[in-house]
């Protein structure tokens, strides 16, 4: 049953090396700040644990898989400072999922929004759903997609993310994802993708630990930078925030 915790929640299981970390949001499985620091911190502790060869990231419930950015949330940002630190957590959990040790694996149900494409984008290996449609909306209200734009484009490529974010009312379908490289499977069964992850994730848990940690950071070389970067996007992407054109959308949205 999905949560009714406004602050979401989030819980980890680890059966046979892999750990299976689900995070939950009333409000579409969207991201507070407390919910981002929370898996933020779940994901470097698992990096740490020898019990965990593999990681599964799920979410709550059988519809949308994240709604990106908590919409209160965003609409309470006042000053600079607060909005460097709410995109910040975006950043914060892009960086955990790059520097793990461990592969993860990303179980994707339903739509994704926003900087929920990001935390897709940050897993190395992706099981979807055909109903896993995706969509940048930020354009609308006034921002863009900055922190989680070098992690879509690492997956998807210039192209991919150009066509993404400047069609921001546009749902792209799972099979468009995949053929860009965000999904590495789709199905058409909730049920076939449950059993075919699971034998993937078991079966990638039986090889060495050490091959899959050198192979996790070969995978991603050239991202070091990312460690400054996408806190200067989030920084970016918060003074935009406080614009007057975001102000009103936001408003308008609300209502």
């Amino acid at each position: 049953m999905a949560t009714t915790r406004q602050n979401g929640s989030l819980y980890t299981k680890i059966g046979n090396k892999v750990a299976t970390v689900e995070f939950g949001h009333p409000a579409s499985n969207s991201f507070v700040t407390e919910l981002l620091d929370r898996l933020t911190n779940e994901i470097k502790k698992l990096s740490d644990d020898d019990a965990v060869s593999v990681i599964v990231l799920r979410s709550e419930g059988d519809r949308a898989f994240c709604a990106g950015a908590s919409f209160d949330e965003l609409m309470a940002v006042s000053d600079l400072e607060e909005g460097k630190l709410f995109f910040g957590g975006f950043a914060n959990v892009i960086n955990a999922m790059r520097e793990c040790t461990k592969p993860i694996i990303g179980r994707v149900q339903g739509k994704v929004v926003g900087g929920g494409v990001g935390l897709v984008s940050a897993c190395d290996y992706v099981f979807a759903s055909v109903q896993a449609a995706i969509r940048l909306s930020e354009l609308t209200i006034g921002i863009a997609p900055l922190v989680i734009a070098p992690a879509v484009e690492r997956k998807m490529g210039k192209s991919g993310l150009s066509e993404l974010a400047l069609s921001p009312t546009d749902w792209k379908n799972a099979y468009w994802a995949k053929e860009k490289g965000l999904y590495s499977e789709v199905y058409e069964r909730i049920q076939d993708l449950d059993k075919e992850l699971d034998f993937f994730a078991q079966k990638l848990a039986s090889y060495n630990p050490k091959a899959l940690k050198v192979l996790k950071k070969t995978l991603w070389e050239g991202t070091e930078h990312w460690a400054v970067l996408l806190y200067e996007r989030a920084a970016m992407t918060g003074e935009l925030a406080l614009s007057e054109f975001t102000k009103n959308a936001l408003a308008k949205f609300k209502k």
